[in-house]
This record gives structure tokens, sequence and C-alpha cells, in this order.
């Protein structure tokens, strides 16, 4: 299977599962057009700090599983914006507010939304 494959299956893997656990307006973002940065953006809102704690252990659980390491966290006990980078694929997850100010969607307009 090619890295790539295996990348957008642990994506799809980790939508599912976020959405499972109450993720709110869950969005992929295909950034191999456009940036160098990763591969994919997943963005995800929670309604709490203790939900987005939960997200954050699924999205290190899933992406574990799929053979995708953590790399590096940042915002893990803030409760506002939590991001957990694996490499080719970054996710971010927010409260609400934080979610609205940031507006990553817009500022990374360029990319495809899977």
């Amino acid at each position: 299977m090619s890295d790539t494959n295996k990348e957008w299956q642990a994506v799809q893997a980790l939508r599912d599962a976020l959405d499972k656990k109450f993720g709110q307006d869950i969005v992929v973002m295909d950034l191999r057009q456009v940036s160098t940065i990763a591969d994919f953006f997943v963005i995800a809102t929670g309604g709490s700090a203790p939900q987005l704690q939960a997200l954050a252990e699924t999205t290190e659980e899933i992406l574990t599983k799929q053979g995708i390491p953590l790399g590096h966290t940042e915002g893990l006990r803030g409760g506002q914006w939590m991001l957990l980078d694996f490499g080719t694929i970054i996710v971010h997850l927010f409260d609400k507010e934080s979610r609205d100010f940031y507006k990553l969607e817009r500022l990374w307009g360029d990319a495809q939304m899977v």
C-alpha cells in the first residue's frame, strides 16, 4: 500500500471516529497541491475541554493503530485549541470560539476539502 493510500485510509478512519465521539464540523483538507507542511489537515470542534481531550485521545489511538506515529503536540492542557502533528497529517481540535477566531479553513482556502 502506498503512503498516500495509507494516509487517506487513516484520515477516513479518523473522521469516522471523531464523528462517533460527537466532534462537530469535521473538515478534512488536502494540502498536497498547496503546501509542503503536511498532506492533510483534519479540523474538528468540541463542545467542552473534556470533549476536546477525548477527541485528542481518540485521534492518537486511531492514527497510531493505522501506523502513523504522533510526532508533536501543542495545547493538550489548554482546552481551546489542540494540535496533534503526525507529520503528514496534522489534526486541529478547537472549541467553537477559537475555531471561529482562527478560521483555518479560510486561511488555507486554496486547499481542497475532501
